[in-house]
């Protein structure tokens, strides 16, 4: 990407900044989580159990955007609110601005995404933590997210892919694209391999895992200025790859009126299904409101589109008593254990060009 194209990103990205900078900080109906033992990527945990939680109920785990905090983005998208209606508990892990100045998790840094190391592990030791402390379903144990929240949940689905069963990426990354931040700047602008092979062989290199794999529900706004549409393309090649299924859907129909690509497996279970949002940028899909198929209400990055994603992701994991838009399978295996320590790495060699560059994320606070 070219020295001008990463300038516009970056005040792109400045201008969302300092409308969400004005926003304070709020808990909102969420509880904080102890901090877990195991917690080498520093980062902060909340969660949300309605009163009425049935005994082995599954797990939602939601990752906010940049710029976001958990109870933010559980207010925008009605997760808790849903969770009361449904019946499941949510965890929301919390980027540190420690770690992020902007409170971005840090899906590009090989520290952060492997299994076993960094904000990767801090997340699962957290999912531990709720399995352990509710009674939770190892079965049904599902994560999405929004920007690189969702790019860390396509982490999260290929370090840990024999602990969820399904996942939703909004606006977000296919695994493996970036090992730094100027690389992430040039998958957000479209320009990661769109080769299947490659998608699919880095996830596998991630855990060792051979399959089942999860299910996975991708949703894209095409006028995405901040993360081209092209990326959700990239994430449904990554995974019908690895679910050995063909390019081209099952079938395509439209839901409230967007377009939706499915892909089906022997069985005629939905294991990977594409949201096209026509019209909208970067942002969560919403149909604000309390009523059947309603979930949140619009703000920054929070987009008042008449498609709910937070329903339609629910249903798509099976935790919906709406008509499900597929049955989600069962994880029984238990994680692996998880190392305490960050692994190390070497410094990196930067040319004048990747210099300047980089001059200019951290002058604009996008890079540490």
């Amino acid at each position: 990407m070219s020295l001008s194209e990463t300038i516009t990103r970056l005040r792109r990205m400045k201008k969302a900044v300092s409308r969400s900078a004005r926003q304070p900080a709020r808990v909102g109906r969420l509880s904080e989580l102890p901090s877990p033992s195991i917690n080498p990527g520093n980062l902060r945990g909340r969660f949300y159990v309605p009163e009425r939680l049935a005994p082995n109920a599954p797990l939602v785990v939601v990752l906010h955007g940049c710029t976001q905090d958990a109870a933010g983005y559980d207010q925008g998208s009605g997760w808790s609110r849903l969770a009361d209606r449904r019946g499941f508990a949510l965890l929301f892990p919390e980027q540190n601005r420690s770690n992020n100045p902007n409170l971005c998790f840090n899906w590009y840094n090989p520290e952060d995404v492997q299994r076993g190391g960094g904000e990767a592990a801090s997340i699962q030791a957290m999912v531990e933590a709720m399995v352990a402390a509710h009674g939770l379903d190892r079965g049904r144990i599902f994560v999405t997210g929004l920007s690189a929240g969702g790019a860390m949940a396509s982490v999260m689905l290929a370090s840990y892919p024999d602990v969820f069963a399904g996942g939703a990426i909004v606006a977000g990354l296919p695994f493996g694209c970036a090992t730094s931040l100027p690389e992430a700047f040039g998958c957000m602008a479209g320009r990661a391999t769109s080769d299947p092979a490659l998608l699919a062989a880095r996830v596998q290199s991630a855990s060792g895992h051979r399959g089942p794999w999860p299910r996975v529900s991708v949703w894209q706004g095409s006028a995405d200025q901040i993360v081209a549409a092209t990326n959700g393309d990239a994430i449904v090649a990554q995974w019908t790859r690895l679910h050995g299924l063909p390019p081209q859907p099952s079938r395509t129909e439209t839901i409230d009126g967007y377009p939706r690509s499915v892909w089906t497996g022997p069985a005629g279970e939905v294991l990977v299904e594409h949201y096209a949002i026509t019209g909208m940028g970067h942002g969560t899909p919403l149909m604000p409101g309390t009523g059947e198929g309603q979930s949140g209400e619009a703000m920054a990055h929070m987009l008042d589109v008449q498609i709910s994603s937070t329903d339609r992701i629910a249903e798509f994991f099976g935790i919906s008593s709406r008509p499900k838009a597929g049955s989600a399978p069962r994880r029984a295996a238990a994680p692996e254990p998880l190392r305490a320590a960050r692994p190390e790495t070497k410094p990196e060699r930067v040319n004048h060009v990747q210099k300047t560059i980089e001059d200019a994320l951290k002058a604009a606070g996008l890079m540490r």
